[in-house]
């Protein structure tokens, strides 16, 4: 198996740097991930750089649901619907301990985006087009059992509401458990690698020049084919390349907020309207609520790696959900943290916003080169395989070697190998029971089988492992055990890796990062070899993240 520790990354480089790789993707999100899924199990050589982490972009920055669109219905995308519609059950099955059902609740008021029948119809359609099961099909509720779903729904003007199933996730860990599968298939991944020119044989991409971030060291990478997955940089790589551009990309930037639920107590997610009549979700996850997603344009001269929300973001968030929840008064202060992200969309003349394609295109370059860009998280799986498809096609003509077809359907990711979704909570049970033989509790090692899957067998043996090392408070053996696994399994090379993609903390537990900041940075700093100068260089990264999630930028201060 190809290894996937942060501890020898130059070695993982070094030895990318002796290999011909059939098929070479720039981009470590989830649309990069699904392409070395896919080709990995094809028999493909398969190398993927990714400039900062992996999910570091979007990939890490969207609402976290695997959902098939039900707003493109409206914009008659008939065709994209029933694709990402059914590629929903297709990613929850691959990956349940990840990805939960969650019932929507679509509230329907005078005047507002859908009417009763249309909401009835439309996710009838909606129904019909994704192959939802049975069990998951629509209901329509009356003004009262909205309420009762719901109570803080705004009552005035209520009419009634659809009821469906749409599917949460953590889409940065989701991304993860696609690479490990891919490395276990054979891919070679690093992390903090920017790709920053192509090499050339008479005129065809052969590969590309790189630039490791963390050391500066310079490396050459050869490949038959290379991929551009950049998302939001996909028109700066593609103009590294001589091949003229074909269609522009147009960055969208998406904000969410997080509330403690004592002070937005939801108990139902749920797709609204807002006060502009966009759509929005209202999610309860974990004794949070986060509330998202704005949709402007984002322009370049901004900084399309760190996106920050903005006072103005801030308020039409707040503004949102005290029109829908009138009863709820939370103000700024109550903001324990937000993201923001950008989103890479097909651009299109005398489009807003939120009108713009979700679709996603493939280009090929006369130089080789293939592009991808657009596209949606639920479609990851789909995208790749098409992008794949190109690649198998050109190398039979290239090289006269064939791959055979896409097998990614019915694989389950890393941590899924436990006999899909019906087995899920039997699984769970038995791991609490088996964590106390590793000197932990039961609720920690249910906590950690749920967001671990199968992997945690892993985790139980580094926390074992660890119960004769003196931990200083807080750290537990718990918390050594997935920053050991983050960084051993999943190339977790910053604290900031660890606290936002590879457990999702900075976003729904500050307190929890604040708590375990000093001894998790110790641990890394030895475990990683960091001198003092490495050391306090990342806890100043890990300080400004921190800053970000909860302090808004004033655009309007600016001069």
């Amino acid at each position: 198996m190809t290894n996937f520790s942060s501890t020898n990354r130059e070695e993982t480089l070094k030895k990318m740097e002796n290999d011909v790789y059939d098929i070479i993707v720039i981009g470590g999100g989830i649309t990069g991930a699904g392409i070395a899924l896919d080709a990995a199990t094809r028999g493909m050589k398969v190398a993927v750089v990714e400039m900062q982490d992996f999910a570091g972009g979007t990939s890490s920055r969207s609402t976290k649901l695997v959902h098939g669109g039900l707003r493109y219905l409206k914009q008659f995308e008939v065709k994209l619907v029933a694709e990402v519609g059914k590629e929903r059950e297709i990613v929850y099955e691959n990956a349940p301990h990840v990805t939960n059902p969650e019932w929507m609740l679509l509230p329907i008021h005078k005047g507002g985006t859908f009417g009763k029948f249309s909401t009835s119809v439309g996710l009838r359609v909606y129904d019909y087009l994704a192959g939802v099961k049975r069990q998951e099909r629509r209901k329509m509720l009356s003004a009262d059992e909205t309420s009762n779903k719901e109570p803080l729904i705004k009552k005035d003007g209520l009419r009634g509401g659809g009821y469906y199933v749409e599917y949460r996730t953590d889409d940065a860990r989701l991304t993860l458990e696609i690479i490990k599968k891919a490395v276990e298939s054979g891919a070679d991944f690093v992390n903090y690698v920017k790709a920053e020119r192509f090499t050339y044989d008479k005129k065809k991409i052969s590969g590309i020049e790189a630039t490791d971030q963390i050391t500066g060291k310079k490396h050459i990478l050869m490949g038959r084919k290379v991929v551009n997955a950049a998302g939001p940089w996909v028109d700066d790589v593609r103009d590294k390349d001589y091949s003229k551009n074909v269609k522009q990309l147009r960055l969208t930037k998406g904000v969410h907020l997080v509330l403690d639920q004592s002070v937005f107590p939801l108990k139902q997610a749920v797709y609204f309207d807002t006060q502009d009549g966009r759509m929005m979700f209202a999610i309860p996850r974990d004794g949070k609520a986060y509330v998202g997603t704005t949709d402007t344009f984002y322009h370049n001269s901004e900084d399309t790696a760190n996106p920050k929300m903005t006072v103005e973001d801030r308020n039409y968030i707040l503004d949102a959900i005290h029109y829908m929840f009138p009863e709820v008064s939370v103000t700024a202060d109550d903001v324990e943290s937000s993201w923001a992200g950008v989103r890479p969309l097909i651009y299109i003349e005398g489009k807003d916003p939120s009108e713009i394609s979700r679709k996603d295109e493939v280009w090929e370059h006369d130089s080789g080169l293939i592009t991808i860009a657009g596209g949606k998280l639920t479609g990851y799986r789909k995208m790749s395989e098409h992008v794949v498809d190109l690649v198998a096609k050109r190398l039979k003509k290239e090289t006269k070697q064939a791959f055979g077809p896409c097998k990614t359907e019915h694989l389950p990711l890393s941590g899924a190998d436990f006999g899909g979704s019906k087995n899920l909570q039997a699984f769970i049970n038995q791991k609490a029971e088996e964590a106390v033989q590793f000197g932990l509790t039961r609720e920690e090692g249910k906590a950690l089988a749920s967001f671990y899957g199968t992997n945690v067998n892993k985790l139980f043996t580094i926390a074992h492992a660890a119960s004769g090392l003196e931990f200083h408070a807080p750290m537990t053996p718990a918390v050594y055990a997935e920053v050991v696994y983050a960084i051993q399994e999943e190339m977790a090379v910053k604290p900031v890796d660890f606290f936002i993609r590879r457990t999702g903390r900075l976003y729904f537990d500050l307190d929890w990062v604040i708590t375990y900041k000093e001894p998790v940075m110790k641990t890394m700093k030895a475990l990683l070899k960091w001198d003092e100068e490495t050391y306090h260089s990342f806890e100043k990264e890990l300080d400004k993240a921190i800053n970000d999630a909860v302090i808004p930028v004033d655009l309007t201060a600016r001069t």
